[in-house]
């Protein structure tokens, strides 16, 4: 594996949120980072204020726009598939359109991504995949069905992988954020307070009430388990599922 200095990483949803967050560590470690959104607008700012940062229009549940992306781009040493989607709902209230739609960006979006970085990775000999899952990848929460029938799969689909690519020097893991201080989590504390009447306090302390800590996960913790399942030094580090919740998950 290559040093980060000498690395191409490619982030997806790196723009905002805990993508924002790993797209920033990496930049500052030194590596060559291109992050893809769909949000041209604040995709093309996060490039501008870092240096060694580029930005692509991507969208994660369309085959042809992502192999040509990957052409363009060229070899890719880290991938970091952190593009998603969540939705809370009761089990009977999701809609099939719902359903299909966290498949599609959450679980499709990542096999679709990585089956495009493997090819350089394979050539090059060396690489690190890294899915952002979520503590709902390991474990049940209500009103989550789908989004975490998705998580599931991606650390479903990621030891699997790691198992296959175990006889080379690329490694595949998840990292599993419990509930983090992002624009998804301002807007379920919102949601929370809307539909409830309770403060944002008292809605705030529903979410965090699992994390033992009481509190919730910073982008930058996540970030920095991203940067570590990068380096050489984390080569034996493979098939894992990491939970970065607070002890909320124990395995």
């Amino acid at each position: 594996m290559k040093s980060l200095e000498t690395c191409h990483a490619f982030v997806t949803g790196g723009a905002t949120g805990i993508g924002l967050a790993i797209t920033q560590g990496l930049s500052a470690a030194g590596a060559r980072v291109t992050i893809a959104s769909r949000n041209s607008d604040r995709m093309n700012e996060v490039a501008d204020d870092l240096d060694g940062v580029t930005g692509v229009v991507l969208d994660v549940t369309e085959p042809e726009n992502i192999a040509s992306v990957f052409e363009a781009v060229g070899s890719v040493d880290v991938l970091v598939n952190n593009a998603g989607i969540a939705l809370a709902a009761p089990f009977g209230k999701i809609t099939i359109e719902e359903w299909s739609n966290l498949m599609a960006v959450n679980l499709t979006g990542v096999f679709l991504c990585t089956q495009a970085a493997l090819k350089s990775m394979r050539e090059c000999g060396s690489g690190r995949i890294i899915n952002i899952a979520s503590t709902a990848g390991l474990t049940g929460y209500p009103y989550t069905t789908g989004y975490s029938a998705s998580k599931h799969g991606v650390v479903g689909m990621t030891r699997s992988l790691a198992l296959e690519l175990a006889s080379t020097d690329i490694t595949a893991n998840c990292v599993c954020p419990g509930f983090t201080d992002t624009e998804i989590v301002a807007d379920a504390v919102a949601n929370i307070t809307a539909k409830t009447g309770r403060s944002d306090a008292e809605a705030l302390a529903e979410l965090v009430k699992q994390n033992p800590q009481k509190r919730l996960i910073l982008p930058e913790e996540v970030a920095d388990t991203v940067l570590w399942l990068c380096q050489d030094s984390s080569r034996s580090i493979n098939g894992q599922a990491i939970a970065v919740a607070g002890g909320e998950i124990m395995q």
